[in-house]
């Protein structure tokens, strides 16, 4: 029986927790389709060679111009050969670079899609279990590469499905694309390669939106805790002291709006005039003797103090009966007895004060 309770103890049943999901981020370790980035950057990458194509149309005109009808002429040698590589790397370089960006962007986007902003330096860094052999043949065989393996299988054919279709459709332009020009049968097989392209990724798009619905769950089932694992994170939480630090504050801080709350209430606020305020209220309906229905010292007795204005409270200014009231009793009790007079003083002073007003 107890070898049954450490059993259901240990095994993943409950959802991560809040602190749990956080450090799992910040090991890198997400729920991520690369599907999706794969088909985002192949589709806004043809989307972009659409606009862009005819630069690269151009480019290889001018270079087929260049080396068959200028660089025939030229003398080979070391120099020359090297200086005429030199110079077509670099025209290569700024004609792919617009396309380089454009994935580069489309990448980020892809991700930031679906994992926001996420800086894990933990996930790069070098682990000797990621080239451990046994793990290789294992991750190799697993059902999660068999899967992969279907998914992979899928999209060629599927792919290589839409891209026949597509070839098969203009099959006569192909045919009489040897009668055309050199820059008419770019910018056709351009066109050609760019409808293949975009019909190619936005299939892709579609088949990833189920790769990350089962990416999600696999994370979510990664990621599960045991009922053993939530006690312990929450008897850690409950012994950081910055945990506690952060309760006692936010716990102080809904105090004092409580208490702000029932400062409009009081007769009277007695103060030290600058350290201390104690707001006191009398009903001799329902009490038997004034009540403490706020305290507090500096700040808050500034704060205390500015509320009593705001709402027409009289503030009466008495240092040993604030020390007093403050010291001998807590919010909600009664005045002391020792303090029943002086306190009785500043009320009769008070609704002295409101009669004369009100007259």
């Amino acid at each position: 029986m107890r070898m049954d309770l450490q059993y259901f103890a240990q095994e993943k049943t409950e959802k991560a927790t809040p602190k749990k999901r956080q450090e799992t981020r910040k090991k890198g370790q997400v729920a991520k389709s690369s599907d999706i980035n794969t088909a985002v950057i192949l589709l806004l990458v043809f989307i972009f060679l659409f606009v862009y194509a005819e630069v690269p149309g151009e480019f290889m005109h001018h270079l087929f111009i260049k080396m068959y009808l200028h660089n025939t002429t030229m003398e080979m040698n070391v120099e020359n050969v090297m200086s005429m590589f030199a110079s077509l790397l670099s025209e290569i370089a700024i004609v792919l670079l617009p396309i380089m960006l454009v994935a580069l962007l489309a990448g980020v986007i892809a991700s930031m899609l679906q994992v926001s902003i996420l800086f894990a330096p933990q996930a790069i860094k070098p682990k000797m279990s990621k080239i451990n052999p046994i793990k290789g043949v294992k991750r190799i065989f697993s059902a999660r590469a068999l899967v992969e393996l279907i998914k992979a299988f899928l999209k060629i054919i599927l792919v290589g499905f839409a891209a026949f279709g597509i070839i098969w459709i203009y099959v006569d332009d192909l045919l009489h694309l040897a009668l055309l020009n050199f820059r008419t049968g770019f910018y056709m097989v351009s066109w050609l390669t760019g409808i293949i392209g975009i019909s190619c990724s936005l299939l892709l798009l579609i088949l990833s939106v189920p790769d990350y619905i089962y990416q999600r769950y696999d994370h979510e089932k990664q990621i599960r805790m045991s009922k053993q694992d939530v006690k312990d994170e929450f008897k850690k939480m409950e012994g950081d002291p910055r945990i506690k630090s952060k309760r006692r504050q936010r716990a102080q801080e809904m105090a004092t709006q409580r208490m702000m709350q029932e400062v409009p209430k009081a007769d009277v606020v007695i103060t030290n005039p600058t350290h201390y305020a104690i707001a006191l209220r009398y009903d001799d309906q329902v009490m038997q003797a004034p009540t403490i229905i706020a305290k507090g010292t500096d700040y808050t007795a500034l704060r205390m103090r500015q509320v009593a204005e705001l709402n027409k409270i009289t503030l009466v200014e008495n240092k040993p009966l604030a020390q007093g009231l403050y010291d001998g009793a807590e919010i909600g009790q009664e005045v002391p007895e020792d303090l029943f007079r002086a306190v009785a003083e500043v009320l009769a002073y008070v609704y002295r004060l409101q009669r004369t007003q009100a007259t």
